[in-house]
């Protein structure tokens, strides 16, 4: 059967932060030039926004180089930062830290709390403003070569059965052929998974990092809310071998985003990450807050926490990496949306450079042009704090992270470039080895179960479609990762999708795929690798209000 084929000047996978800025600059220069461009943006999620999770404070420095009147245009950044709070958190008691002793570069002044799902949302029609064609509800399945060069993509086929067989409602996937792709995927995209392997990307880099981010956001009583302030708490329930923290934004009418991350470089396999965060919000000081509230929603999504030294190779024939899908989040500052958007910023001016012969080695400009602009100046000042926390636990890492933090405000400049050392697959110890966590049952008032919390996330998949969690090896989870780490995936999965079942009394891996909210966590911490996430049916998975 011959495919459909559509054909644009340039395509973008990824209706995030990074691709709608780069398809908003493409316009808007070819506009300045008098120029016709054509730029379509993919988006596998339901619509614009529906899988964007963050927490978020956003830095503004990029909306404001990207569209300088965005408050007279309506764009949903309301609240700005009042206070900022760090905490450090005991069982039962929390200790302020105070300003005067905190980096500056963590200060949150001249930044706004809102919900990047509806920036998203706006930034979408911004583009289709200028005439990008955005095309929510596909996704991105395979990437097209032309002698060793990338000319566009294919979507996913629609209508297939659990068997892979078509069914009555079949559509096969078309291509869509540009001469730039710009891959906009957010963290580990399996696109971005595809280039990698097929131009040896990462054979310069150190192995990207990661940490999961849980969500939630409640409406709390107006006497416990206080718009425009920060909180972030380090500490209690992990221990300090176990990276992460937390983050608790009030905004809006009433709303409050509570979070929590975990780095994914924790050993014990017994760790269950979304029983951390419910035990989380049972400390005093957090219950204090959330008294009298209601949960409106939840939901999960790996970060990328590599930084500069995990950055890719940037750029491969025929297109480029953007944002998340590089790695550009600022660990300590908790933040990447400023740092995507400006990347697809500036992929988009090399692009354009390149339609216009002014550039032999087509999109070399864009690399180039992001070692003299500020993403970088923002993450080499943080390089070393996410290796520091992998060499030397949460307390010391933190101080001496934050001593390095202190001497770059001064213009002072370490030396090296801390290197990661292994992948975060790599550092599960064995089950025997680590010791047991028991977990309290959720109270149903500030903690809960995972299969009431993903009810929140409007999950959509379709039953009878093929499951998107691949296995290499079918005998992967019973004989290696059951046996040595007591099956961990049921444990760093937030969303209940993977379950040890017994069928005719034997162990058996059972997948929920219908469960799963996108997150990523098992492509990433699977200790084989044998776990691999593909995109299932366009608009499948979570669709995310306010997130």
């Amino acid at each position: 059967m011959q495919r459909d084929v559509m054909n644009y000047d340039v395509l973008i996978v990824g209706a995030g932060p990074a691709g709608l800025a780069a398809a908003i600059r493409l316009k808007q220069l070819a506009q300045s030039a008098g120029q016709e461009l054509s730029v379509c943006v993919l988006e596998k999620g339901a619509e614009v926004g529906a899988h964007i999770l963050s927490g978020a404070v956003i830095d503004p420095i990029a909306l404001n180089e990207l569209i300088p009147n965005w408050r007279e245009l309506g764009a949903p950044l309301n609240t700005p930062v009042s206070d900022d709070e760090f905490l450090i958190l005991g069982q039962s008691q929390s200790w302020a830290i105070p300003h005067r002793l905190l980096p500056p570069l963590m200060s949150n002044k001249g930044n706004f709390i809102a919900s990047l799902g509806d920036v998203c949302r706006w930034l979408g029609e911004q583009a289709e403003g200028l005439g990008v064609e955005i095309y929510a509800g596909f996704s991105a399945q395979e990437v097209l070569y032309e002698n060793e060069q990338v000319v566009g993509i294919i979507t996913g086929d629609m209508g297939r059965d659990t068997n892979g067989e078509p069914t009555a409602q079949f559509v096969q996937g078309i291509e869509i052929r540009a001469p730039y792709t710009l891959i906009a995927e957010g963290t580990r995209g399996s696109l971005t998974r595809q280039l990698e392997a097929r131009f040896n990307l990462r054979q310069n880099a150190s192995p990207q990092k990661y940490g999961l981010g849980f969500k939630e956001v409640w409406r709390v009583p107006a006497e416990q809310h206080k718009l425009g302030l920060v909180q972030h708490t380090l500490g209690w329930p992990l221990s300090a071998d176990t990276g992460g923290g937390s983050f608790i934004y009030h905004y809006g009418e009433q709303l409050v985003s509570i979070g929590f991350v975990v780095h994914l470089d924790y050993a014990n396999p017994h760790l269950s990450l979304f029983d951390e965060f419910q035990r989380f919000k049972t400390h005093p000081k957090i219950k204090a807050l959330l008294q009298g509230g209601k949960r409106l929603s939840y939901g999960a999504r790996a970060i990328s926490e590599g930084g500069l030294q995990s950055l890719p190779n940037l750029i491969f024939p025929g297109g480029a990496l953007i944002g998340c899908s590089a790695g550009m989040v600022n660990v300590p500052r908790i933040k990447g949306s400023h740092n995507a958007m400006k990347s697809g910023m500036l992929a988009a001016e090399a692009v354009f450079e390149a339609f216009n012969g002014s550039k032999a080695n087509l999109l070399s400009a864009y690399p180039e042009a992001l070692k003299q602009s500020w993403i970088w100046q923002d993450l080499h000042a943080v390089r070393n704090v996410k290796p520091l926390l992998s060499r030397f636990g949460s307390w010391a890492g933190t101080l001496l992270g934050g001593i390095e933090m202190w001497l770059s405000a001064f213009k002072i400049t370490m030396p090296w470039t801390l290197q990661h050392k292994k992948a975060d697959h790599d550092s599960l110890k064995p089950a025997a080895e680590m010791p047991v966590i028991h977990y309290p049952k959720p109270d149903g008032v500030f903690s809960f179960d995972k299969l009431n919390s993903i009810n929140l996330s409007n999950i959509a998949h379709d039953a009878n479609q093929p499951c998107h969690l691949t296995l290499i090896d079918a005998n992967v989870p019973i004989n290696i990762n059951l046996a040595k780490f007591d099956a961990p995936e049921q444990r760093y999965c937030p969303a209940g999708v993977y379950e040890i079942v017994q069928k005719d009394n034997a162990p058996q891996l059972q997948i929920n795929a219908q469960n799963c909210i996108h997150c990523k966590t098992c492509d990433i911490k699977d200790p084989t690798q044998n776990i691999v996430w593909v995109p299932p049916e366009g608009g499948s998975g979570p669709v995310y209000t306010g997130m």
